[in-house]
C-alpha cells in the first residue's frame, strides 16, 4: 500500500502567497487599513459595465472561439498600435482569463519538465509558482542594483545553463515600481537572441506609468529587428485588470509570434475552452471606448506617490528602496531587525494596517515592505503614518 497522500508533489511545491496570507488576515480584521493588494481604488468605468450588461441582456452567453471573440482581438490590435507602437494582427492575439492565466498558458506552451526560467528577484511570486506547476526550475536574477532596477547581460549569463529556456521580464515592475528603458532592454534582448532564450514580457502595467511612458519590450525588439539586429522570440502578456479597474473580470490577452500562437491556443482549449463571452464584450468596450479614466488613475497614483515620498523624506526607519516610475507600488526598506513576514503580521495585529511582506517577492525582499498606491489617498497616508509610528 502506497504511503503517498492524495495531493501531487508538483502542486505541493508551490508556496502559499505571502500577499494573499496578509490579505486574508486583513479581510478578517475589522477596520484594517488595506495597503497590501494591487487593486485600483477607482470603480470600473460605467461604459464597460454597461457593455457587459448589454451582452448578458442580448444573449451573448454562449461558448466563444478558443482564440477569443473577433471583436475583442481586433480591439486589442488597435490598442497595441495606439498605446504600444506594435503592428499586430488579430491572428497574433489569444484572449486569456487575466494576465496570470495567460502567463500560465505561455509557460505550458514553452516549457518542459526540467527547463529553467529566469525570473526577477524581487518579483511577483506567481512567476515562480507557475514555473513550478509545469515542473520547470525557476532561477532568480537580481533586479535591483544601488536602489534602481537594472539588468545586465553579464548577470544573466552567469545564471545561464544548457536548460535555460525562458527569460521573464516585468517592467514596470511589481513590487518595485521601477522600469527598464530601451537602452537597458536592447542588450538584454541581444543576449537572449544570441543564446536562443525566449523572452516572456509581463505587460500588466503597460499603461500604468507615472512620469513618462515606459517602453514595451516587444516594441523595442521590433525596432531592433527593423535595424537588422538579431532579436529573440518575444511573447507579451497584457491585462485589463489594472488599466481599466477590471480585476474581477479576469481578462487579458497574449501576443505571440505565428509559430507559438497555435501552441498557446492548444493549451487554452485544453484548460479553459474559452474566456467568458460577456467579459470579452466588456473588454472590447474598455479598449475602444473613452480612455479618460486611465489618465485620471495615472494622475492619482502620481499624486499619491509624491505625497508618500514627501512623508518619507528624512525618515531613516522606512526608506524608499527604488524610485517608482510605473505600476502603483512603493518598495520600502525598513531598519528594524525583524523578518518581513513577522513585521507585516505585527503591523496588522497591533496597528491595524496591512502591507505586503517583502519576502513574498523572493529572497531579495527580506527587509522590505510593499505598499500599494492603488489604495484611497486618505487610507494610504493614514496607513503610512501608522507604520512610521510603529517602526519608530
Amino acid at each position: 500500500m502506497s504511503g503517498r497522500g492524495p495531493g501531487s508533489a508538483t502542486s505541493a511545491s508551490v508556496a502559499p502567497s505571502g500577499i494573499r496570507a496578509i490579505a486574508d488576515l486583513a479581510w478578517r480584521t475589522p477596520g484594517a487599513l488595506q495597503l497590501q493588494i494591487g487593486e485600483p481604488s477607482a470603480p470600473t468605468p460605467p461604459h464597460v459595465v454597461e457593455a457587459m450588461t448589454a451582452a448578458l441582456r442580448d444573449g451573448a452567453t454562449r461558448y466563444g472561439p478558443t482564440a477569443g471573440l473577433p471583436l475583442f482581438r481586433e480591439a486589442a490590435v488597435e490598442k497595441l498600435r495606439r498605446v504600444n507602437g506594435l503592428d499586430a494582427s488579430p491572428d497574433d492575439v489569444t484572449v486569456c482569463a487575466g494576465g496570470v492565466e495567460g502567463l500560465g498558458a505561455v509557460y505550458r506552451a514553452l516549457l518542459d519538465a526540467g527547463d529553467e526560467v529566469l525570473v526577477p528577484d524581487p518579483g511577483w511570486p506567481n512567476l515562480v509558482g507557475l514555473a513550478l506547476l509545469v515542473d520547470a526550475r525557476p532561477v532568480r536574477y537580481p533586479l535591483l542594483r544601488d536602489g534602481r532596477v537594472e539588468l545586465e547581460p553579464a548577470v544573466l549569463e552567469a545564471l545561464r545553463t544548457p536548460r535555460t529556456r525562458v527569460l521573464v521580464l516585468n517592467s514596470p515592475s511589481n513590487p518595485t515600481g521601477g522600469g527598464l528603458d530601451a537602452d537597458q532592454l536592447e542588450p538584454v534582448l541581444a543576449w537572449a537572441a544570441e543564446h536562443g532564450v525566449v523572452v516572456v514580457s509581463d505587460e500588466c502595467y503597460d499603461e500604468m506609468w507615472l512620469d513618462a511612458p515606459q517602453p514595451c519590450t516587444a516594441a523595442v525588439a521590433a525596432a531592433m529587428a527593423a535595424a537588422g539586429r538579431p532579436v529573440p522570440v518575444v511573447v507579451s502578456v497584457f491585462s485589463l485588470s489594472k488599466t481599466h479597474a477590471m480585476t474581477g473580470f479576469r481578462l487579458g490577452y497574449v501576443l505571440a509570434p505565428a509559430e507559438l500562437t497555435p501552441l498557446v491556443r492548444r493549451v487554452q482549449e485544453t484548460q479553459l475552452s474559452c474566456v467568458a463571452t460577456p467579459t470579452q464584450w466588456a473588454g472590447a468596450a474598455a479598449l475602444t471606448g473613452p480612455q479618460d479614466h486611465v489618465a485620471a488613475m495615472r494622475a492619482e497614483y502620481r499624486d499619491r506617490r509624491d505625497r508618500c515620498v514627501a512623508v518619507l523624506a528624512g525618515r531613516p526607519e522606512l526608506v524608499l528602496a527604488a524610485p517608482p516610475v510605473g505600476a502603483f507600488y512603493l518598495w520600502l526598506r525598513y531598519a528594524a531587525d525583524v523578518h518581513s513576514g513577522t513585521l507585516a503580521v505585527d503591523l496588522l495585529r497591533d496597528h491595524g494596517v496591512a502591507l505586503a511582506p517583502g519576502t513574498a517577492f523572493g529572497p531579495a525582499g527580506e527587509g522590505h515592505l510593499r505598499i500599494s498606491l492603488a489604495t484611497a489617498t486618505d487610507v494610504l497616508l493614514e496607513g503610512l503614518d501608522r507604520v512610521l509610528v510603529a517602526l519608530r
